[in-house]
């Protein structure tokens, strides 16, 4: 009990924070879930073979939670581009759906590419991506645009599906890509962290279901686990982020989140450092 109860208040102290993040920059919070639910796991004995697998995959299930929150907080304020999840009309428009695209990618990465990766490998992949992610949030200028509107055509099954797939290899909400690509395009800032969220839920929920397919059976998981997802680590970070979520989606219409995104990306960095040396990087 001496060592479970600094783990239980780390994933209370994560979780509150992981809600934070989701309803102020739209992302789910993963940047923030894996690394803490990778240390704790680490610490309970959990094998190395699978021990980013139950990180990533434990993260996304909560994102699921951190996901509707957040979005629904930002439907409520008109800051969610609802053409972008689901085009209408529906049936003749369907496969413009950059949500619906984004959730076939989170699937196929959860359930087919992530256990074909080995856990060192997955783990140095989260720390690349969330070095450039820290990069974007630090350096980065929101009023920079590329283009004017979001791009149709093709874009939605390709960009998309790989925005999916990446963010659900790394236990991610894709905010943190989705959101960058957005403002590229000229979506408002506010509109842009709404809609991340959206897709944040498009990804979380079958990217639990492929981790729960894929490592249904796999030896060396933590106990109270369904398949690659822990129930007890869920349960705990979602206790926590129910309440800090809605305190997230205000702030992010009260304050300018330029400052708070950078102090963000230095913190970031620092977490991707940490998990680069876990691969074995350096």
């Amino acid at each position: 009990m001496s060592e479970l109860l600094p783990l239980i208040a780390l994933l209370l102290g994560v979780g509150a924070v992981a809600g934070f993040t989701a309803g102020l920059f739209g992302i789910g919070g993963g940047a923030v879930m894996v690394p803490a639910l990778f240390f704790a796991f680490d610490r309970l004995g959990v094998g190395e073979g699978v021990l980013m697998h139950c990180a990533v995959a434990t993260s996304a299930s909560v994102i699921i939670v951190n996901g509707w929150r957040s979005t629904s907080g930002h439907l409520a304020r008109g800051s969610v581009a609802t053409e972008l999840i689901w085009p209408r009309p529906i049936g003749r428009n369907w496969w413009r759906s950059y949500a619906l695209w984004i959730g076939v990618g989170a699937f196929v990465g959860a359930w087919w590419l992530a256990p074909r990766l080995r856990s060192d490998t997955l783990t140095l992949v989260f720390a690349v991506v969330a070095a450039l992610v820290a990069l974007q949030f630090i350096l980065g200028r929101p009023s920079f645009t590329l283009r004017r509107s979001v791009p149709g055509g093709a874009a939605p099954p390709l960009v998309g599906s790989a925005v999916g797939a990446l963010s659900a290899v790394m236990g991610i909400g894709g905010g943190s890509i989705s959101v960058p690509l957005l403002s590229l395009c000229g979506v408002p800032v506010h509109r842009a962290i709404g809609t991340a969220a959206g897709f944040g839920l498009a990804i979380a929920v079958p990217a639990t279901v492929g981790f729960v397919i894929s490592g249904w059976g796999v030896s060396g998981r933590p106990p109270l686990s369904l398949g690659y997802v822990n129930l007890a680590g869920f349960a705990l970070i979602v206790v926590a982020a129910w309440f800090a979520v809605p305190l997230g989606t205000k702030a992010a219409h009260r304050l300018s989140a330029v400052p708070l995104k950078r102090i963000f990306g230095v913190l970031l960095i620092a977490v991707a450092a940490n998990m680069a040396r876990k691969a074995g990087l350096f």
